[in-house]
């Protein structure tokens, strides 16, 4: 059959929840344009349930992440970037529809956000030595200071970086051993959904990441507000959606990372993510565990707080 005759097959894009890739609960669907307005794909549209459920995801993985060591994170985060060179075409494509961008500039989107990955690839075992360590104390004490991991974490990916902003939001967030729950962006989905699939295809657990997508704030109020969500980063949510979520999070005191001041164009994902991304994001989700114990051979087991 030649080419003229042949129907192209359509991707049919789907969540990606527990290491699996399931339809939205709620079994809708929207249209995803190009920067033209025109049609791309129909991405899912997730419910609150699929909320839930990535949660439920994220929980389950965390103590097996979490307990890894940082250097076997450091070699999967390494992974995903191999992965993500080997898909690079795809990811052009993708990238240039969603941003509007020349294939030249795609690519080098993608070059950046796979040198992203690599990056915090080499930060799992390091940060502990930046973050904590031996305190001064006046008493026969040590005092030492270790940074662990929150728990689970719900992103709100930036709107308009579809792919290095997403991947500059994920990769510190598990390269300290935490799992997160990713709203992609409304707009521009589909490399995040295709990010999913990379991830499925490497070494990451499945839980560690989970991807929805959908409207943004209705994906993330349920969130927000739940009791098992430790942390929520507010990158992609507009000034009015982070005051409201802020709130909800203060319920059980979540650690909260506030977007950037609103641009010219009232999106508060103003970051630019092609500038050197610094350890801020690393240390945005680690909590400090303190321990003394007395010097001395003999003495009595210490304690921690």
């Amino acid at each position: 059959m030649s080419d003229q005759n042949r129907l192209g097959v359509f991707k049919t894009y789907k969540l990606y929840v527990g290491g699996k890739f399931p339809r939205s609960e709620s079994g809708r669907v929207y249209e995803v344009t190009d920067s033209k307005g025109q049609w791309l794909a129909n991405a899912p549209q997730s419910s609150r349930k699929d909320a839930r459920d990535a949660v439920v995801a994220a929980r389950k993985a965390f103590g097996g992440w979490s307990g890894a060591t940082a250097y076997n994170r450091g070699q999967v985060l390494y992974r995903v970037a191999e992965m993500l060179e080997g898909r690079k075409e795809q990811f052009v494509r993708e990238v240039a529809a969603s941003e509007g961008l020349s294939k030249s500039k795609a690519a080098a989107v993608v070059d950046a956000a796979i040198d992203r990955w690599v990056w915090y690839a080499g930060w799992t075992d390091k940060i502990g030595q930046i973050s904590g360590g031996a305190n001064p104390v006046a008493g026969p004490f040590f005092n030492l200071s270790t940074p662990e991991p929150t728990g689970v974490v719900a992103v709100l990916a930036p709107r308009k970086s579809s792919l290095l902003g997403l991947v500059s939001v994920i990769a510190p967030v598990i390269a300290t051993g935490n799992t997160a729950v990713v709203v992609a962006s409304a707009d521009a989905p589909l490399p995040a959904l295709s990010l999913g699939e990379v991830l499925a295809t490497s070494d990451v657990p499945g839980g560690v990441v989970n991807i929805l997508s959908g409207v943004t704030a209705e994906i993330a109020a349920p969130l927000a507000a739940h009791q098992d969500v430790n942390a929520i980063d507010l990158t992609g949510a507009d000034a009015a959606l982070a005051k409201e979520l802020e709130i909800a999070a203060a319920d059980n005191l979540k650690r909260v990372l506030r977007p950037r001041p609103a641009g010219a164009d009232g999106a508060s994902d103003s970051t630019d993510w092609s500038a050197a991304p610094g350890t801020h994001r690393l240390t945005a989700f680690l909590e400090t565990k303190t321990v003394w114990h007395p010097t001395g051979a003999l003495g009595a087991s210490g304690s921690s707080y």
